[in-house]
């Protein structure tokens, strides 16, 4: 299977919301087209994020994609961003696709000049953890990650 990956527009709202749904699902939360699809349209007409999303050559169809935020570091003066989702569908996993869509989100990253990425994961998703650290991503160690949720 032959993959592209491209930065998705406003104009893949279609192929790219399924997706994100099916990611949530995967993160326990209840299935809700309207609502990720809204989410994901807010993000584009805002420009506040990055979506890279990965096609199967042969026929287009959606079959990944990952989601990178601009943060900042006030230490480093400098801007990073959050690779806050990455989703492979089931049927496409263990052929190479996360590891492009990962590829692709470095190359932008480093193309937009940015010092870093970051990303977490759940403790469980083991599978995650392996590729994450064979592609060179670190285990933070120094640092404690709280959470205040409203």
């Amino acid at each position: 299977m032959s993959i592209i990956v491209r930065q998705a527009t406003i104009h893949d709202l279609d192929v790219v919301a399924p997706l994100f749904d099916a990611y949530r699902q995967f993160y326990a939360q209840p299935a809700d087209p309207a609502l990720s699809r809204r989410f994901l349209a807010e993000r584009f007409q805002h420009a506040e994020s990055v979506i890279l999303l990965a096609l199967n050559e042969a026929d287009g169809e959606g079959v990944g994609f990952t989601q990178l935020y601009p943060l900042f570091s006030s230490v480093r003066a400098t801007r990073r961003y959050l690779l806050n989702d990455l989703f492979v569908t089931p049927a496409r996993r263990r052929f190479g696709v996360a590891a492009a869509l990962l590829h692709a989100a470095t190359a932008h990253a480093r193309a937009m000049g940015v010092s870093g990425m970051s990303l977490s994961t759940a403790n469980d998703n083991v599978a995650a953890q392996r590729l994450y650290e064979s592609m060179g991503w670190e285990l933070e160690t120094g640092f404690r990650e709280y959470n205040l949720t409203f």
